[in-house]
């Protein structure tokens, strides 16, 4: 990853080319947690423990985490620890016990690979409010490269579902343990670059996978730049959805391809467009160190703005105070505070979900105690298959208290920013646990159709 030098020709740019030292990525994944030398120091148990966990759900670290973000004094309750390295809790009691025992025995591999995957499936059956509409997790086979998933948005899968430079503990998605083909989003950028000539309502395109930015610059200029032809002038803005920013922020400063990138980001600004990165970080330490101020200037200095999206996550950023220390300080270094999202992921989520009512307070507190800059930012926000959708407050009225929840995106543009009411359950972490309010049996828009695909908008404009 990263290793050769752009073969792209010289361009007038205004990206200053630094004299650097190279760091070189490793990553370390389930097979070699032991050569992470904290991780060595380890009692056995603790090291089976964490490697039984790593069995069954995807675990890749890298250098830079484990040498300048963790603090490893504090482990286990080191808040990236936390976030980047299996946690024991992370999986039922009976079936860590399971896969601790097959690892303990050292069990042959395939026997340890079958436990591994009925773990899974059950992680990534139906639940609750799929059941109820009638959803399923998505099949194996085929996708799409891109996704016409709002009027104004498409998504487009650049990058395959297991391209980053590190996985967050807290995300587990299904289809990344089913087996199906991975699209090539350089194959198809053909078939979206013509879908979007069909729609010109179309005004902002996403790229997300996978981290986009995992991927060398020489494949995202090609997925990139036929985006940019002039026929494509109701595109407005470029979005890039990318960890590289908290977890490998050398992808902007020192990687051999780094000051291409930026080029590219100044070619997206020169077709006048916008470019933007959504930049998770989910913890101030991510904020901190020396390189990753350095590579927001970079970024910045090309032309992107940098806007910020992070789940709230037990034992990770479950405090106003962190709130308050993570906005603060994104908003010191020129980046705009935008998302608080709610943890609904499947799998592992009952270690990491925090319920919506205190999830509402501790937006709520942190919100108060920040400038007018910061407040840039929306939460707490379920993203749900219907649309994100904001847990706006509390009410009490005729003497049922609810909780107050809009659509901030949806699938149908109608119920952007429509009212409604959920009872107040203080222990919902999502909204499968939510039932309407005031005596209605459904929410309003349980009864409508859902279309998913490329072509969720079928009616073309010329």
């Amino acid at each position: 990853m990263h290793q050769e030098p752009s073969k792209v020709g010289k361009r007038k740019t205004h990206v200053a080319v630094l004299s650097r030292r190279v760091r070189e990525y490793r990553a370390f994944t389930d097979r070699d947690l032991d050569a992470v030398v904290p991780v060595r120091t380890m009692s056995d148990a603790e090291r089976l423990g964490i490697r039984a966990v790593a069995a069954v759900l995807p675990c890749r670290v890298n250098s830079y985490i484990v040498e300048d973000l963790i603090d490893w004094s504090m482990v286990p309750d080191d808040p990236i620890y936390q976030l980047t390295f299996p946690q024991p809790a992370m999986l039922a009691p009976a079936d860590f016990s399971r896969m601790y025992a097959l690892l303990r025995r050292r069990a042959p591999e395939p026997e340890i690979e079958e436990a591994a995957q009925e773990v899974r499936r059950r992680m990534v059956g139906k639940s609750p409010v799929e059941q109820a509409k009638g959803g399923a997790p998505p099949a194996a086979g085929p996708r799409c490269c891109f996704e016409h998933k709002y009027r104004e948005t498409v998504l487009f899968f650049a990058a395959g579902r297991h391209t980053r430079h590190a996985y967050s503990t807290f995300f587990f998605s299904g289809p990344a343990f089913r087996d199906g083909e991975e699209p090539s989003a350089e194959r198809e950028v053909g078939e979206l670059a013509r879908h979007l000539g069909r729609h010109h309502e179309v005004a902002d395109v996403l790229l997300t996978g996978g981290d986009p930015l995992a991927l060398r610059t020489d494949a995202l200029r090609r997925c990139v730049e036929p985006l940019l032809e002039p026929a494509l002038g109701h595109i407005e803005s470029i979005r890039f959805d990318s960890h590289a920013p908290a977890h490998w922020p050398h992808r902007f400063t020192t990687d051999a391809d780094a000051d291409d990138l930026l080029r590219l980001f100044e070619t997206i600004r020169r077709s006048g467009r916008n470019v933007t990165l959504i930049s998770h970080y989910s913890h101030s330490r991510e904020l901190e160190t020396a390189e990753a101020r350095r590579a927001l200037r970079r970024i910045q200095g090309a032309g992107a703005v940098v806007r910020c999206a992070a789940p709230i996550v037990r034992r990770v950023n479950d405090s106003a105070a962190a709130w308050v220390d993570l906005w603060r300080r994104q908003v010191r270094l020129g980046a705009v505070p935008y998302y608080m999202f709610v943890e609904s992921n499947g799998g592992p989520r009952r270690h990491f979900e925090v319920p919506l009512a205190r999830g509402l307070a501790i937006y709520s507190d942190a919100y108060s105690r920040v400038s007018g800059l910061a407040r840039t930012v929306r939460g707490p926000v379920m993203p749900t298959r219907f649309g994100k959708l904001l847990v706006a407050g509390r009410a009490t009225l005729g003497g049922e208290e609810a909780f107050i929840l809009k659509f901030v995106q949806a699938l149908d543009p109608a119920w952007v920013g429509r009212t409604f009411f959920a009872r107040f359950d203080e222990r919902a972490t999502g909204l499968h646990d939510l039932r309407p309010a005031f005596g209605e049996s459904r929410f309003f828009f349980e009864d409508e159709p859902s279309p998913t695909g490329p072509d969720l908008f079928a009616r073309s404009q010329a």
